[in-house]
């Protein structure tokens, strides 16, 4: 099938083109981009709207159909779980492969299930409910012996060899254990020539007795192993320190460290309820309260801190928001958009899954049956933040916009999986991946109350050339996702 796109507003970041065109494209790739190009395809009139590369999403958790339909409707083709990623990632890929997928799918070799298996013996499953379970549970968060270290590397070398994007390291999650098997991570990468992705540990203004300052320790790491080293939504980890952070990092990239962010629009954060961070004490060195932990199931705001150990007690893998930043309060609001502004700084979602009360965490329905729990980053954080810096604040162009959704995240990858090197611009050869959106239209519609909402301005979403939304319209018989693997080794 090829279809030529005609008379839009073409935005190609990979080139700096920024201009009306025609784009031709199929399922082997984009064929050509021009003015007034004649081919024996179906044409869709686009004038008015922005054409551009499909977003990358590197930090999503969604791995369902229900998931990823929200996430086409926010103009994501690629979305891949790499600040956690699932292991074994041979079953990972295997079952998403056979369940299909709407979008790209991808997954990192996962720090914290190897840490979990040698450490506590629990038998990873390739499945994101047993991941956020096994959160909340002491006995993978220690430091480790020196034997106990080889193994978990070791392990960590295999799923490498199988496929892995890189290393997913949720270091937030065991914020005690020692800084030298965060190095030896960190070694291993850069050995192996693959990414980490990392949720930092805490900010020593929040914990003063933390072992080592969580954004200072990925920047020494990077510094001395030369490892390509991610900070994952630096807005939720920094919270009211964002300033200096972001000037520690910025400090070390002008050093030549491979130091790179992300970032969300979003004041609140989630995750499940038994999560280190959440633990009373650390909420109050955070000048956070009981009550800006929300459970999402229940919609229960925790009133205080002996309902907060008991939910942590009972149910720690529990899904929960956890508000760091008042989106209401002009001043905490703009340090969100300082975070989504800092030079060469990435948008990702991290998405989280859905849920509804019967248990299910999967629908083929669309659209999405009501009741349906989840953060609304999940659907809206790319219109967000288009509406945001692009339509309200002025802050970007649209090719900038581009930049930062579609071209630096799909570069990050490009070592580890040469693949991605057709992803993220749109030139002749390059991957069928386009999002054609209304930019006096695009915005979120997702809530906290209501959070599976799509956005809105979205009119044609191709994953691999095929047409995933149309007219504004999703298909439900498109799934074309294809797995996007690291090169075995």
């Amino acid at each position: 099938m090829r279809t030529l796109l005609r008379g839009g507003r073409v935005v190609d970041p990979g080139t700096g083109f920024d201009g009306v065109a025609d784009v031709l494209l199929s399922e082997a790739g984009i064929e050509a981009v021009g003015a007034n190009l004649t081919a024996d395809a179906t044409e869709v009139d686009v004038s008015g709207l922005v054409v551009g590369p499909g977003f990358v999403d590197l930090h999503s958790h969604v791995h369902s159909v229900a998931g990823q339909r929200l996430q086409a409707m926010d103009g994501v083709t690629t979305a891949l779980d790499l600040e956690a990623g699932l292991m074994p990632v041979e079953r990972a890929y295997a079952e998403a492969a056979a369940a299909g997928r709407p979008l790209h799918y991808g997954f990192s070799a996962s720090w914290g299930a190897a840490r979990a298996q040698v450490l506590a013996g629990i038998e990873p499953d390739a499945n994101i409910d047993s991941g956020l379970a096994v959160l909340g549970n002491p006995a993978w968060q220690r430091s480790s012996s020196s034997k106990e270290l080889a193994a978990w590397l070791s392990l960590l070398d295999t799923e490498l060899g199988a496929g892995a994007l890189g290393i997913g390291v949720l270091m937030g999650y065991a914020p005690q254990s020692a800084p030298a098997e965060f190095l030896a991570v960190a070694h291993l990468a850069a050995m192996a020539g693959v990414p980490t992705y990392t949720h930092v540990r805490e900010l020593v203004e929040v914990d003063p007795a933390i072992p080592v300052d969580g954004s200072a320790e990925i920047v020494a790491a990077a510094g001395e192993t030369g490892a390509a080293m991610h900070h994952c939504h630096v807005n939720s980890t920094s919270g009211h320190h964002i300033d200096r952070v972001l000037a520690t990092l910025a400090d070390a990239r002008r050093e030549g460290s491979r130091v790179t962010v992300e970032a969300y629009p979003y004041g609140a954060g989630s995750t499940a309820v038994g999560a280190a961070f959440i633990e009373p004490e650390r909420l109050r060195l955070k000048g956070l309260r009981p009550s800006s932990v929300i459970i999402l199931d229940t919609g229960e705001r925790v009133r205080d801190e002996g309902r907060l150990r008991q939910l942590r007690r009972d149910d720690p893998g529990a899904p929960c928001l956890l508000e760091f930043l008042d989106e209401e309060n002009p001043r905490e609001r703009a340090l969100l958009h300082q975070a989504l502004a800092f030079p060469d700084a990435i948008v990702a979602s991290d998405a989280m899954p859905v849920h509804w009360p019967d248990g299910r965490t999967e629908s083929t329905e669309w659209p999405l049956p009501p009741g349906g729990t989840t953060h609304p980053r999940t659907a809206g954080t790319f219109a967000k933040t288009l509406r945001l810096m692009v339509r309200e604040a002025g802050v970007w162009s649209w090719l900038e916009a581009f930049r930062r959704c579609s071209y630096l995240p799909a570069r990050l990858l490009d070592e580890v999986a040469p693949a991605a090197r057709g992803k993220g611009h749109l030139g002749a050869g390059a991957d069928a991946d386009l999002v054609v959106l209304d930019p006096a239209a695009i915005t979120d519609t997702a809530t906290y109350a209501d959070p599976t909402r799509p956005s809105a301005g979205v009119r044609h979403l191709f994953v691999a050339g095929v047409p995933v939304v149309a007219d504004g319209n999703l298909d439900e018989k498109a799934l074309p996702g294809k797995p996007l693997r690291g090169e075995p080794r």
